[in-house]
């Protein structure tokens, strides 16, 4: 039996592991941990400096692998997703092949919370019915960029009675949902809120949430709209990525 632990590691701030995820950090024998390239090495940095900080009971491994590209210039986007996870599945078979003895636990260092656009769980699901070696993992729960948005703004994601959503911002491209008067956005590549025609709403708006590099505007999107596309341009240009969340709300 090899054993597996996905653990949300929070928005970027090492204060924000759980006591939970702690412990299971001392029970993993190896991380598998993707190589995303030079302008994303920052996040590494960080996971190891959390296993550094946290874990004291056993030594550990680190292995990298290269996670496949999503090709974004003809399939359609559901498809190209699909066909990624096919080929990310394949990757993390192997790895538990080769690097996971019997009895041995394997980690994975979720930024966030697993449960939000991460698709290590139904990867590792799909494996354990695939059912090419015996597999058991559990789920650690993580501080979400949702919730250090929140927090770092001090405003709840809900008004009193309303309903909240979380959607990306390709689906916002759509419309404000109807019925939700408030929208927190994740993944947005392409600024949906300059397409909004409603420029009354607020924002809430952050990026690199938790480190050093935070950013955070709010107020009117008629208002800041300028200030977050300047200041989001010239983060990405210094970087060379952003993480960026925000909370749209309907003006009373």
């Amino acid at each position: 039996m090899k054993r597996a632990f996905v653990i949300g590691i929070g928005a970027g701030n090492p204060d924000h592991v759980t006591v939970q995820a702690i412990d299971a950090l001392n029970q993993v024998d190896v991380f598998f941990v993707a190589d995303k390239g030079t302008e994303k090495g920052d996040l590494n940095r960080l996971r190891r400096e959390i296993c550094d900080r946290f874990i004291k009971r056993k030594p550990y491994r680190m292995v990298e692998f290269k996670p496949p590209v999503r090709e974004t210039s003809a399939a359609p986007y559901r498809s190209g997703i699909e066909a990624c996870n096919d080929a990310l599945e394949d990757t993390f078979e192997t790895l538990f092949l080769e690097e996971v003895g019997e009895g041995q636990c394997a980690g994975f260092l979720v930024w966030g919370d697993p449960s939000l656009y991460d698709s290590t769980l139904r990867i590792l699901t799909r494996l354990q019915s695939k059912g090419s070696f015996e597999l058991e993992y559990e789920v650690i729960p993580g501080i979400s960029s949702v919730q250090a948005l929140a927090a770092r703004h001090k405003v709840p994601l809900n008004r009193i009675g309303e309903a909240i959503e979380i959607t990306t911002g390709r689906k916002l491209m759509e419309g404000f949902p109807n019925n939700v008067g408030s929208v927190v956005v994740m993944l947005d590549n392409n600024l949906a809120f300059r397409h909004v025609p409603d420029r009354d709403i607020e924002i809430y708006w952050g990026a690199y949430l938790g480190t050093d590099d935070e950013i955070l505007v709010s107020g009117k999107l008629r208002e800041v709209i300028d200030d977050i596309e300047r200041l989001r341009s010239a983060a990405r240009d210094r970087k060379g990525w952003i993480m960026d969340t925000y909370l749209r709300r309907k003006g009373d």
